[in-house]
C-alpha cells in the first residue's frame, strides 16, 4: 500500500451550468496571461510602451496554438488517421496534444507579423517574453495532469503519480510525474533567464536563445523517462532528436550574435526610447505636466514661450523691455554731473 502519491483528478472537466471548463484549456489560458503580464513588465523596463506585448500576442498566441497542434498531429498521425480512428479528433485540442516545438516555431511567425506591423525588432520582443513563455509552459503542463497523460516509468517514490484511467491504452498504477518534472524545470529556466539577463544585459535575441537551450536540456532527460508511444530514430525518441538539434542551433545563435551584435538594443520601440515620448515622460516625472511641456513647445500658456523669444531678441542685440533699474541709473548720471559743476563754480 502506497503511503504517499500524487492523485490524478477523477474528471478533467468541470461544468459551470451548461458550460464545460476543461482543465487542459484552463491551464493554457492561465499560462498565456502569465506570459503576457511578465512580458509586458520586462518590455516596459527595456524602454517599450505598455500594451505592446499584448497587441503582438494577439498574433502570436493563435499561431502558436495552430503550430503546436500541427506538430502533434503530424508526429502522431496514427492517432487520428490510423485504422479505426476518427480524423475529426485532430481538431479536439481540449483533449490534449500540443507540441511545444511547433508552438514556438509558428508562434514566432505570428509574433514577427505583429512586430513588423509596429516597426519593432522581433529579437528584442523575444528577449522580453522569454521567461514568461517558460512560466506559461510550467502552467500548461498541469493540463496533462488533468488528462492523466505524459507520465514516466513505473515507480514507487513518494511523489509518484497515481494513474486511475484505463482509456487509450493506459494501465492504472504509479508512475513518475514527468509533467511535474517539466513544470519545475520550466520555472527554473525562467529564473535562469531573468538572472542572466540582469547580470549580462543580454540583447538581440540572446535571452530567448538561452531559454530555448536551457529548456532543451531539461526536455531531453524528461523525454527519456516517458513511456507513451513515440517514433524512434536510432534508438532515441523523435523529441529527443528535436531537442538536441534545437539546442545546438540556440547555442550557435548565442555565440554568433554576441560577436556580431554585443550589448543590448538602445531602442526597442520607435517613438518611445528614441526620444519621441521619452522627453514627455521625463518631464512628467520631474513634476512638470504634459500640458506645460506642450505649451512650452508652441510658445503659449504660462509665458514660457515668450520668455524664450525675449531671450533670443536680447541675444541679437535688442531688449524687449527696458529694465527700470537701468533707467534710474541713467537719470542719476546727469544729476551727478550738474552737482559737481555747481560745486566747482
Amino acid at each position: 500500500m502506497e503511503l504517499a502519491y500524487i492523485p490524478s483528478p477523477s474528471h478533467g472537466v468541470l461544468y459551470l451550468g451548461p458550460i464545460p471548463l476543461r482543465g487542459y484549456a484552463f491551464c493554457i489560458i492561465i499560462g498565456v496571461f502569465i506570459a503576457v503580464w511578465l512580458g509586458n513588465k520586462r518590455w516596459v523596463a527595456r524602454g517599450g510602451r505598455s500594451g505592446t506585448v499584448a497587441d503582438i500576442a494577439v498574433w502570436a498566441v493563435p499561431f502558436g496554438l495552430v503550430g503546436g497542434r500541427l506538430y502533434h498531429v503530424i508526429t502522431d498521425y496514427e492517432l487520428y488517421f490510423g485504422e479505426g480512428r476518427d480524423w475529426v479528433d485532430a481538431f479536439k485540442v481540449w483533449e490534449g496534444g500540443l507540441g511545444i516545438w511547433g508552438a514556438i516555431a509558428l508562434g514566432a511567425l505570428g509574433a514577427w507579423i505583429g512586430a513588423r506591423r509596429r516597426g519593432i525588432p522581433l529579437p528584442a520582443y523575444a528577449d522580453a517574453v522569454a521567461p514568461g513563455i517558460a512560466l506559461a509552459q510550467a502552467m500548461g503542463r498541469w493540463g496533462n495532469w488533468f488528462n492523466q497523460e505524459l507520465y514516466g516509468r513505473e515507480t514507487h517514490v513518494p511523489w509518484a503519480l497515481h494513474i486511475t484511467s484505463s482509456e487509450g491504452g493506459r494501465v492504472p498504477g504509479y508512475y513518475h510525474p514527468t509533467f511535474l518534472y517539466e513544470s519545475l524545470w520550466c520555472i527554473g529556466v525562467a529564473l535562469l533567464v531573468i538572472w542572466a539577463d540582469r547580470r549580462f544585459r543580454m540583447g538581440h535575441g540572446r535571452a530567448f536563445a538561452l531559454y530555448v537551450a536551457a529548456y532543451c536540456v531539461g526536455r531531453a532527460w524528461i523525454e527519456y523517462m516517458r513511456v507513451d508511444d513515440a517514433h524512434h530514430i536510432l534508438g532515441l525518441r523523435l523529441n529527443d532528436w528535436t531537442a538536441l538539434i534545437v539546442f545546438l542551433l540556440a547555442v550557435a545563435y548565442m555565440v554568433v550574435s554576441a560577436r556580431k551584435r554585443p550589448g543590448r538594443e538602445a531602442v526597442v520601440e520607435p517613438g518611445v526610447s528614441d526620444g519621441g515620448t521619452a522627453g514627455t515622460e521625463a518631464a512628467t516625472e520631474d513634476g512638470a505636466g504634459e500640458g506645460t511641456v506642450a505649451r512650452a513647445a508652441d510658445g503659449t500658456g504660462d509665458g514660457t514661450g515668450h520668455e524664450a523669444e525675449g531671450a533670443a531678441e536680447e541675444k541679437a542685440g535688442g531688449k524687449a523691455a527696458d529694465d527700470p533699474r537701468d533707467l534710474a541709473e541713467a537719470d542719476a548720471v546727469p544729476a551727478k554731473d550738474e552737482a559737481e559743476s555747481a560745486k566747482k563754480s
